[in-house]
């Protein structure tokens, strides 16, 4: 396992936003985040540990995220671009975090809903497969996908409005991608399982 450079705070903070079990591990992502040493699992790797970038990214965004006004989602989904600032990082976004999802899902709609579900999520009736994902405690990210077909495959990536309450737009760019990467990772895992 990897620890996170949280500063003892940032971790009383996130207990405090996420913590609902006694053994006090965070899971998010398809990560198992100990909130007392600020040790961090991959728990869809194999060895369980996670790069040293990665856990430098995952260190900035729970950061960020121990610090953030705690809202209320409601349950208005909006696109990136919506978001403050957004339409700057709209066009990185959507080749990092959403043409992924299509390359990925597109022949295979189910595999979004069975990874979804790999990182805690829940399918929606949105598109060919749609699915929602709580990326951070009370911040939904929900993925809409069309399969190809006639057309080439599409998907739509939308945040709850509450989103920039929560993380300022830059890391709600990362978080979506780190959200993608997380699903593709997941349907890996659950191919390997099957062969």
């Amino acid at each position: 396992m990897v620890k996170l450079n949280l500063k003892p705070d940032e971790l009383a903070k996130l207990r405090e936003l996420t913590c609902s079990s006694k053994d006090r591990k965070y899971l998010f992502l398809g990560f198992s985040l100990d909130l007392n040493t600020a040790e961090v699992g991959d728990l869809l790797s194999i060895s369980d540990d996670v790069s040293e970038a990665g856990a430098e990214v995952l260190t900035i965004l729970l950061s960020h995220y121990s610090q953030s006004k705690q809202v209320p989602a409601t349950g208005k989904l909006i696109k990136f671009r919506d978001l403050p600032g957004g339409h700057a990082y709209e066009v990185a976004f959507i080749h990092r975090a959403i043409e992924p999802i299509g390359e990925a899902f597109g022949k295979e709609p189910a595999g979004l809903i069975k990874s979804a579900k790999v990182l805690g999520g829940k399918s929606l009736d949105l598109g060919d497969a749609s699915v929602e994902i709580a990326a951070l405690e009370g911040l939904p990210i929900t993925y809409i996908l069309w399969a190809s077909g006639e057309f080439e495959a599409s998907a739509t990536v939308l945040f709850d409005e509450s989103a920039s309450s929560l993380l300022p737009t830059e890391d709600l760019a990362v978080l979506g991608e780190l959200t993608t990467y997380r699903l593709k990772k997941a349907n890996g895992s659950l191919n390997a399982k099957r062969m």
